[in-house]
């Protein structure tokens, strides 16, 4: 494989790819050349960083169909040159992080897992003490996997879980922060796994915190999926739970995603907990400790930003890529700012006592403290975000690019005029925080609203956001902006019709 082909692989911060077949014009690119030789590349990398001559690698993987095969290769490729490997087995992405701050024995981790991708693909997270990877990290690795020069030696393979460990100390956080063994006791808590590896959660988490998780669904781990993505933002997957919430009467509703960095919840009516009533249910739990500076991606609500205030704390947006809304909050912290959450509308929520891990599990951990302090109250959690001003009306539109064009220059050609547009428009005006894309606000004759017209981090796609105050307005907002569109001919606005 060439250099190019190796750097193909990198999708932000981890490695992903085709790794079965099965699927028309989907090639597999995930080959066993290319993972033994990433993995043997990664123990260049953890002898370079950590001074060893045998750095020991702790080994996960999600459900995925293609997951023991891929963390077989990389066990034999790490092995090969000389590296120690402990396999955990079925483990979340935050548990490979954690077992590093634990006496578990390891120096760095791979967790095998494409998130809430297909079923054929899958790819590769790296960590080290410090945390994962960055982007920069990951493309250096490529290089040396294309490169192909390895040291041979012989390493030692041993299996050992951590999964137990992991949700014990979750456990543990919940009665030391509670004052008693089961503070769930008396509380309905279902959770939907959604057949990825977030089942665990049910037994070794609520149910020794005295939880009744009748109505759980799809613990069981299958690469397959075969009943819904496992993804918060995935409108069937959020559908399922909600209605498993309000037929089993539960006070509380969990959906992860398949590797549990990201969670979403739903409320005892079946109502998402999803995006900015997550942000600010999180937020306003954290500033009513210690107010500070709360950083999220850019696409959150001007209710968001209102409320936030309101409880006493600073909203920062900012790029998304939930590496980047990380990176800011550590940048503020370092700074002198207190900072204590870094979250995106995904789900994405790293919280700065936890390392700033994006970790599902810790996220509705800290939910469900609060809701069994809030109970002894006789409070309901929802009440927390009881003022949250929220949009009459929200849309994504997402607009394709023609095939095989400059689709990053003329994306940024589009935006740039959109933002000339907005200043030369009287109904309309930029945002002041602008930070990706452009943001434009929409006065009351011309939608009440908001929109933000950015490019997607890595695929040919234009996202545009909307939200408005009154009802219709979106359509008001949308329509300007079909008409302003309409003359670039390389935009698909399909998508765009179809909302009006």
């Amino acid at each position: 494989m060439t250099e190019q082909e190796f750097l193909n692989l990198r999708n932000g911060t981890d490695v992903r790819g085709t790794a079965l077949e099965g699927v028309p014009n989907d090639p597999v690119t995930l080959t066993d050349e290319a993972v033994t030789a990433i993995a043997k590349a990664f123990f260049v990398w953890a002898a370079a960083k950590t001074g060893k001559a045998q750095p020991v690698l702790a080994l996960g993987h999600d459900s995925r169909l293609s997951a023991e095969h891929l963390s077989k290769l990389v066990a034999e490729g790490y092995l090969s040159c000389g590296g120690n490997v402990i396999d955990t087995g079925l483990s979340s992405t935050p548990s490979m992080f954690m077992l590093l701050q634990d006496d578990f024995g390891a120096d760095v981790s791979v967790m095998i897992t494409a998130s809430h991708l297909p079923w054929q693909k899958n790819g590769l997270k790296f960590f080290s003490k410090e945390g994962g990877l960055e982007g920069g990290d990951v493309a250096d690795l490529l290089k040396i996997a294309a490169k192909g020069d390895f040291p041979s030696g012989k390493g030692t393979f041993t299996r050992k879980r951590y999964i137990e460990t992991y949700a014990a100390d979750l456990v543990k956080k919940v009665r030391t922060a509670c004052g008693e063994d089961r503070p769930l006791a008396g509380k309905r808590i279902l959770v939907d796994a959604g057949n990825g590896a977030g089942g665990f959660y049910v037994d070794l988490v609520l149910k020794p915190l005295g939880a009744d998780t009748t109505g759980s669904q799809f613990l069981d781990p299958d690469g397959r999926f075969p009943n819904h993505i496992p993804n918060p933002e995935n409108e069937t997957a959020m559908q399922s739970v909600c209605a498993a919430v309000v037929k089993n009467k539960a006070d509380f509703g969990i959906i992860f995603d398949t590797d549990v960095d990201r969670a979403g919840a739903v409320a005892p009516n079946g109502e998402e907990i999803n995006r900015n009533r997550l942000i600010a249910l999180i937020s306003a739990i954290l500033l009513a400790e210690k107010p500070g500076t709360i950083v999220t991606d850019s696409v959150t609500s001007d209710g968001l930003a209102a409320f936030l205030k309101a409880h006493g704390g600073v909203h920062r947006r900012f790029k998304r890529g939930y590496k980047n809304v990380i990176n800011e909050s550590k940048r503020l912290n370092a700074a002198g700012e207190y900072s204590p959450l870094a979250i995106e509308t995904s789900g994405h929520a790293a919280l700065r006592e936890n390392y700033f891990l994006d970790d599902g599990a810790y996220l509705v951990t800290r939910l469900l403290i609060a809701l069994a302090k809030r109970a002894k109250e006789g409070k309901d959690l929802l009440s927390l975000i009881a003022d949250l001003p929220e949009p009459k009306e929200a849309a994504e539109v997402r607009l394709s690019f023609a095939p095989g064009c400059d689709f990053k220059t003329l994306g940024a050609g589009v935006i740039a005029d959109f933002a000339k547009y907005a200043e030369t428009t009287p109904s309309l005006s930029l945002a002041p925080d602008n930070c990706e894309g452009v943001r434009v606000n929409f006065d009351r004759t011309a939608g009440d609203g908001w929109a933000l017209l950015r490019m997607s981090l890595h695929e040919p796609i234009m996202p545009i956001n909307v939200e408005s105050n009154t009802a219709g307005g979106n359509k008001i907002i949308l329509r300007t902006l079909l008409n302003f569109l309409e003359k670039y001919p390389f935009l698909n606005l399909d998508n765009l019709k179809k909302q009006l």
